[in-house]
């Protein structure tokens, strides 16, 4: 490769940008750079040429027109393997630039504070660090173009050696490309969404984490991506302490655990086998809202996903290690448990930061298009429901219906959860009539001989007919939550009341396909 001689440096994150610089001058390259950078490069007395002495046209409109020259552009896109093109910038007295370290204004930054202004956005729309991006990356084969700090020891290291390769240029050119993609999506997506939730054209951007073995099944391949900007406390921040690579199905199962374990307060454990929960509790401790967890499904919980919204301890990992699970999760895994665990080299065990944010929406790709949605987010507080019934729930009642609507949230559709004293007892899901599903959870909690009387349940959505109803309160269930809104109301309530039943009504549905 020909040798490199100039370097035009731009920096909104200047992260590293000093210690490139004096990289780049002790290999003999000349430095060219602008406004911010210029002045902090010249202050740690690294030598600095301002572009404004490149192109004789000083810096104008506050800043907005720095790069915008013939210059620079024919600088940067001249194909060196070109002749007519090197006799054109020397016939035009130009000098090639041959490697490009921008990056842009922090527009992502700006707006995802609440107090944005539309102003404040606007003025943080880079445009002169964009095209500059693109020439040089256009031009990839004869310059070099770099946007990311974490990109500069391998560009210092190769320069070092025989001079960037053609498949770095190439990789960073792709990187480049992608920068400044993902820019003008946000610069659109945020500018849409002022005057609409769901813009007109919707652009997402994410990044991958990793390659993944094999999809949902083994003929199938995947891969795991992470947002721009993920909300706090998600399942793409994880970190993994110890096991074997996650699957495909570990993933989604995991998300399924965490987002329902962290709507909990309280000490809590779930157990998810299949992107259902199977078991959930809470307790005094996670070692007691563990044990009330597996008792709930223990042939289901083989083979689950165990999360926590605790520190997991070593008391606790001591009873999870007797179950085979094959992810575990808790926001942070203490010494003690990661010594109980460690003879369990294929357990994979997560760390994830405990926050109680949600993602804003919710996508899910159909045959030819993408359905978005807002996240099942809104919260149910006690002065929220409503008593349809004559009977009215117990104190006692009234806590575990409140759990038990909390944990329906997270089944599949339809969904019947029945629960007591802060654990579930049985959990239909998934069938394609209300009535399956209230039998399947009255047949896992006579599995499992957990006696459902005195218990409450709760259903995901209305329940069309009282057969539903019927089914559960034969089994023992005294108290029920469900969203109400039939046609066939009345006389759901009427038959609560024939039965002696407690119910109150949600006004708010939790479908999950």
């Amino acid at each position: 490769m020909s040798k490199l001689k100039r370097a035009l440096l731009s920096v909104s994150d200047k992260s590293g940008i000093v210690e490139l610089a004096r990289g780049l001058a002790a290999l003999g390259v000349e430095i060219l750079s602008t406004g911010g950078t210029a002045q902090l490069l010249r202050k740690e007395s690294v030598p600095v040429t301002e572009v404004a002495a490149v192109t004789g046209f000083p810096e104008m409109l506050d800043g907005r027109v720095k790069t915008l020259h013939p210059k620079i552009h024919a600088g940067l896109l001249a194909k060196r393997e070109e002749p007519s093109h090197l006799a054109a910038l020397r016939a035009a007295g130009i000098e090639p630039i041959d490697l490009v370290v921008v990056n842009l204004y922090p527009f992502q930054t700006t707006v995802a504070d609440p107090a944005c202004r539309l102003e404040d956005a606007v003025e943080n729309i880079d445009i002169g660090g964009p095209a500059m991006l693109r020439s040089a990356a256009k031009n990839y084969p004869s310059v070099a173009v770099v946007v990311d700090p974490a990109d500069y020891a391998r560009l210092l290291e190769e320069l070092r050696g025989a001079g960037i390769s053609a498949a770095t240029r190439f990789a960073l050119a792709k990187k480049a490309f992608a920068h400044t993609a993902a820019y003008d999506g946000a610069i659109a997506n945020y500018l849409s969404a002022l005057d609409s939730v769901y813009p007109e054209v919707l652009t997402l951007q994410f990044q991958k984490l990793q390659d993944l073995r094999y999809g949902e099944n083994p003929h199938q391949s995947g891969a795991f991506y992470r947002e721009a900007r993920p909300a706090a406390g998600t399942l793409a921040l994880y970190r993994q302490v110890q096991g074997k690579e996650l699957s495909y199905n570990n993933i989604a199962d995991a998300d399924a655990a965490w987002e329902c374990v962290k709507s909990f307060g309280e000490p809590a454990c779930v157990i998810v086998k299949h992107a259902n929960p199977c078991g959930v509790a809470t307790g005094a401790d996670l070692a007691e809202a563990y044990g009330k967890a597996f008792k709930t499904d223990p042939i289901s919980a083989f083979g689950g996903i165990l999360a926590f919204n605790r520190a997991l301890d070593g008391a606790t990992a001591a009873a999870v290690g007797k179950q085979f699970a094959e992810v575990i999760i808790a926001p942070r895994i203490e010494p003690d448990a990661l010594k109980e665990l460690s003879a369990k080299s294929n357990l994979r065990l997560l760390e994830i930061p405990l926050a109680h944010e949600v993602q804003p929406q919710d996508y899910k790709r159909v045959g030819g298009g993408l359905l978005v949605q807002a996240s099942d987010s809104k919260p149910i507080r006690k002065e929220d429901l409503r008593v349809v019934t004559k009977r009215q729930p117990t104190d006692s009642q009234w806590s575990d219906l409140l759990f038990a609507w909390r944990v329906a949230k997270f089944v599949k559709s339809n969904a019947i959860v029945f629960c007591r004293d802060g654990m579930t007892l049985g959990v239909g899901a998934g069938q394609m009539s209300r009535v399956d599903s209230a039998r399947i959870a009255t047949a896992k909690a006579a599995a499992a001989k957990l006696p459902l009387a005195g218990s409450v349940a709760a259903s995901d959505a209305f329940f069309p007919f009282r057969d539903g109803l019927d089914v559960l309160v034969d089994a023992g269930a005294a108290a029920l939550i469900q969203p109400g809104g039939s046609v066939r109301d009345e006389e759901v309530i009427a038959a609560a009341d024939e039965r002696g039943a407690a119910m109150v009504f949600t006004g708010v549905r939790h479908f999950r396909h």
